[in-house]
C-alpha cells in the first residue's frame, strides 16, 4: 500500500498518537475511514459513467462504420450506373428466358408444288 511497510506505519501511528493525543486519534480515524469511503465510491461512479461514454462512442462508431459500408459514396453510384444507348427500342418481343428458339416455318411455294 503505497510502498509504506509495517515499520514506517507503526511509526506513522507512533507520531499521529503523541499529536492528537488518545482522545482525539479514534474521532480522527473514523473521519479519515468516512473521507476515503466517499472518495471511493465518488470514484467508482466516475469509471462506471466513463465506461459507458466509452461503450456508446464505440457503438456509435461502429453504426456509421456499417453506414459507410452499406451505402456507398454517390460518385461510385453514378460511376456504376449502366448507360442505356438513346434510340428507338430493339425491333421484336424479347424471347422468354428458358424458351428455345423456333425455327421458321418454310409455307409451301404458290405455284403449289412441293
Amino acid at each position: 500500500m503505497f510502498g509504506i511497510g509495517m515499520p514506517e506505519l507503526l511509526l506513522i501511528l507512533v507520531v499521529a498518537l503523541l499529536v492528537l493525543g488518545p482522545k482525539r486519534l479514534p474521532e480522527v480515524a473514523k473521519t479519515l475511514g468516512k473521507g476515503l469511503a466517499e472518495f471511493r465510491k465518488a470514484t467508482s461512479d466516475l469509471t462506471d459513467e466513463l465506461r459507458n461514454a466509452q461503450v456508446l462512442l464505440e457503438e456509435e462508431a461502429r453504426q456509421a462504420t456499417l453506414a459507410k459500408q452499406r451505402k456507398p459514396p454517390a460518385a461510385a453510384v453514378q460511376a456504376r450506373a449502366p448507360v442505356a444507348a438513346p434510340g428507338p427500342p430493339a425491333a421484336g418481343p424479347a424471347p422468354e428466358p428458358g424458351a428455345a428458339a423456333e425455327a421458321p416455318k418454310e409455307e409451301p411455294p404458290p405455284d403449289g408444288k412441293a
